[in-house]
């Protein structure tokens, strides 16, 4: 049962989030910085399985550790590496390869994988902790 309540709970302040992020950094943020790169509307499928396998991801390397020694400080410490470890992956190579990527958008991309990774993993340790 700790896991089910740390899955749905991470996915939802996961989702949440990045909801809010997404919502206000696509129009505000990226599209003026990569405009001609970035797709009018994003691919459902394949964001569906990246959240899937992301918060598998999360529960397995942040949550998990978290939950064994019963410290949502560690699920908070190893979700802030994750998202940032993540996220660097796709930004630094986007912006290895891709000629309109800027340091700016690796910069802001990583440190936000990071926290919101960080507060999900965070939120949802708490929640199988209490409930669970």
């Amino acid at each position: 049962m700790q896991w089910i309540i740390a899955y749905i709970v991470a996915a939802i302040a996961f989702g949440v989030l990045d909801a809010l992020w997404l919502g206000w950094a696509g129009p505000n943020f990226y599209r003026p910085r990569i405009g001609e790169i970035m797709a009018e509307n994003f691919d459902k499928t394949a964001a569906g399985v990246f959240y899937v396998l992301y918060l598998f991801g999360m529960c397995w390397f942040a949550i998990r550790p978290g939950l064994a020694d019963g410290s949502v400080a560690t699920a908070a410490l190893n979700g802030a590496l994750l998202g940032a470890l993540c996220y660097a992956t796709y930004d630094l190579t986007s912006q290895a390869v891709l000629k309109t990527w800027s340091t700016t958008i690796s910069v802001v991309d990583i440190a936000w994988g990071a926290f919101a990774t960080c507060v999900a993993a965070s939120i949802a340790t708490w929640a199988a902790l209490k409930f669970a």
